[in-house]
């Protein structure tokens, strides 16, 4: 087991906004597996940093200049506070708050106003606090990156954070889904959410060319690959000629061999992408308010039980997402 390198700090008031700021009182955030990197020292940060990506609260108080929100606005966080709109401007997490800033896991802060957005109308603030990178990932990958559009078919790996938010997106847009997870149980909560197939990949190794049955030999047309290189190939396996495989995760690990004659042949479109822009999620939480789209969060934990959280998620036992509120 992983040690999990936390500390309860009080550090002072961060005051009043200045010109461009928003004061933000926070009530929640959502795991993710980059901030288990960051808080189990595999991805290495700066001593004492204040982890989490997502956070979600209410504006107390706006500074000169800022008319886009007023006191007492729902407002969650953006991954990448620096990259406002357009297409993608950053390769690694230097401005990544929990990473190369300081993150949400505390109670104020004040930040210019833009590294925030609206929460969806209605939405409690643990369900907002999940948007900033698992929702807005799953959003980008189907809608931004692969043009999806009704009748298409999309095949999602897994239950995790990601993975569920595509499946409800992707089912919103009234688009057929195929989820693949090791658990009869969890498939068995897929098809509640609305999954056309399940596949356990576990009595099903080749899962891939199950997938082309499924789909009368076609293939889908855009598969949400959060494994990485042990997954790749039945993904390439599974998706249709000239299909999308968006690369999200790494699951099985950072490296290793991209069967590239397979991805000729498929003539596929093999994309990378980390989450989205700010504009991006503007665009994403008017989806929601219109969609009647809600988040699956699996646990909510209390702040001061974070490392529980993280011990949760190692398990690997969730569905949908892990929260923390206060």
């Amino acid at each position: 087991m992983v040690s999990i390198r936390l500390a309860v700090t009080q550090d002072a008031d961060p005051g009043e906004p200045g010109t461009g700021e928003i004061r933000v009182a926070l009530h929640a955030t959502s795991l993710n597996f980059h901030d288990y990197l960051v808080c189990a020292g595999k991805s290495p940060t700066a001593e004492g940093r204040i982890p989490m990506a997502d956070g979600a609260g209410i504006v107390e108080a706006v500074g000169k200049g800022v008319t886009e929100f007023a006191a007492g606005d729902h407002v969650v966080s953006c991954f990448f506070p620096d990259w406002q709109a357009g297409p993608p401007k950053v390769a690694d997490f230097r401005g990544v708050p929990g990473d190369g800033i300081d993150g949400f896991a505390r109670d104020i802060v004040v930040l210019p106003a833009t590294a925030f957005t609206k929460a969806p109308a209605g939405w409690s603030h643990t369900e907002a606090a999940t948007i900033t990178t698992a929702g807005l990932t799953a959003w980008r990958a189907l809608v931004i990156d692969a043009g999806l559009k009704t009748g298409d078919t999309v095949l999602v790996l897994g239950t995790g954070g990601v993975s569920i938010y595509a499946l409800q997106i992707a089912r919103a847009m009234g688009v057929e889904v195929i989820v693949t997870s090791s658990s009869d149980e969890k498939l068995a909560r897929a098809t509640d959410l609305g999954a056309t197939h399940t596949i356990n990949y576990r009595s099903e190794p080749n899962w891939g060319q199950q997938v082309l049955e499924i789909t009368g030999g076609r293939g889908v047309d855009v598969v949400v690959e959060v494994g990485g290189p042990g997954t790749l190939a039945q993904s390439l396996q599974a998706v249709r000629i000239g299909g999308h495989v968006a690369l999200i995760g790494v699951l099985t690990g950072v490296s290793g061999d991209v069967p590239t004659a397979l991805l000729m042949a498929k003539q596929a479109r093999l994309q990378g992408l980390i989450v989205g822009s700010r504009q991006e999620q503007e665009d994403f939480v008017r989806a929601l308010n219109v969609s009647g789209l809600r988040p699956v969060v699996d646990r909510t934990f209390a702040l001061e039980e974070l490392a529980d959280a993280f011990r949760y998620q190692e398990g690997g036992d969730h569905f949908g997402k892990i929260a923390v509120s206060w």
